[in-house]
């Protein structure tokens, strides 16, 4: 009998093997890129960006696909301009490999590309009733990289101030969200908080650091040397420059730790909260990074040490919320908030535009402009 188990159970492990590796294997695979449908015939065409495989930025190409037609309950809005972001070279790199359970295997399900945008509305589904044609309006959509796309009436997108651009609007919603909801909802600043920003010049940071200035915090930045400057006209109380000063050894405890490039052991940072401190991590994770695990070890250490301490340690991840970017666009409008832009690019360069963003040099935001 014992034999007969130790036989089943070996016969279900050397299953279990075979699958995880075969599952390793599909994830890992990389196709070669495709060709490009033809459009259907009597169909209108747009430009957009569209990745055919995974990989380097190279694989992005603008390419002709049918303009979408809104349904009742939708929008068509002409984009203007749009922004990229870690999240879009994240999935066209298909990065970490776990991606590819939702997004394909060997090659992506959808090609789109993009998430922020701004633009002009031009139709409108017989069911809208909130939004016309000439409202200007920013936010959030997948596909965002192209020259029109569609959006639910109740989705994730607010109406743009007059005096702000299409560029600096299209900046904002995930960098913006992203800090908003990390700094007033997860870290619950209140004035008085000592804040720490690590990687303050960046899309995040930028954002970070006049959100927290605006919830009434005394700030810290962290930057290089060429960015001092740059978060000091952001409102930062105090820069400290990482190329001369290591923040973890210094002898300053703060409230709230914004952890936004990940590139200090978790227990170092921990040093220099306040008992009950908490430390929110961002970001992490770059083009160099493992393809299986590597975004994910700040937030599972995270996760393990949080149990341990007394500080709140966690990784966070914004949502969609129409109300929050209501909110940005009313500080925006009041210059309480402002999108601080390093380049433009047009969309046929899209493919530069990002192979930037991945050198992790970026000032504020990159911008994609869609003529």
């Amino acid at each position: 009998m014992r034999k007969w188990i130790r036989r089943i159970l070996g016969g279900l492990a050397a299953i279990v093997i075979i699958a995880i590796v075969g599952l390793a294997i599909a994830l890992s695979y990389t196709a070669d890129c495709g060709p490009s449908p033809a459009l259907a015939e009597g169909a209108t065409p747009m430009k957009a960006v569209v990745r055919r495989c995974y990989g380097p930025p190279e694989v992005l190409k603008v390419e002709d696909i049918e303009k979408p037609v809104p349904k009742d309950n939708q929008l068509l809005v002409r984009v203007r301009a749009t922004s990229v972001n870690p999240a879009d070279w994240h999935l066209v790199r298909a990065e970490p490999y776990i991606i590819r359970l939702g997004g394909g295997f060997g090659t992506p399900k959808n090609p789109r590309v993009g998430i922020d945008f701004a633009g002009e509305v031009v139709a409108v589904g017989k069911d809208v009733t909130r939004y016309k044609p000439g409202d200007e309006v920013f936010g959030g959509k997948g596909g965002a990289l192209a020259e029109y796309v569609t959006l639910n009436e109740d989705g994730n997108f607010a109406i743009k101030p007059a005096s702000v651009s299409y560029e600096q609007a299209a900046g904002v919603n995930v960098a913006g969200l992203t800090s908003l909801q990390a700094l007033r909802d997860r870290a619950g600043i209140k004035p008085g908080y000592k804040v720490l920003i690590n990687g303050s010049s960046g899309g995040v940071g930028t954002f970070s650091v006049q959100l927290a200035k605006w919830l009434g915090a005394e700030v810290t930045a962290v930057c290089s040397t060429r960015n001092v400057e740059l978060v000091r006209s952001l409102g930062a109380d105090h820069v400290i420059d990482y190329t001369q000063e290591d923040f973890t050894q210094g002898t300053e405890r703060y409230d709230v730790v914004m952890d936004n490039v990940v590139n200090h052991d978790l227990l170092d940072v921990r040093r220099v909260l306040k008992p009950g401190g908490k430390y929110l991590i961002i970001g992490g994770g770059g083009p160099d990074a493992n393809p299986w695990f590597g975004v994910f070890w700040a937030p599972i250490k995270a996760f393990v040490i949080s149990w341990f301490v007394d500080e709140d340690i966690a990784f966070f991840i914004s949502h969609a919320s129409a109300e929050d970017l209501a909110t940005l666009a009313g500080l925006m409008e009041q210059d309480k908030v402002r999108t601080v832009i390093d380049r433009t690019y047009p969309l046929e360069a899209t493919a530069e535009a990002m192979a930037y963003l991945e050198t992790g040099r970026a000032r504020g935001k990159v911008i994609v402009t869609v003529e």
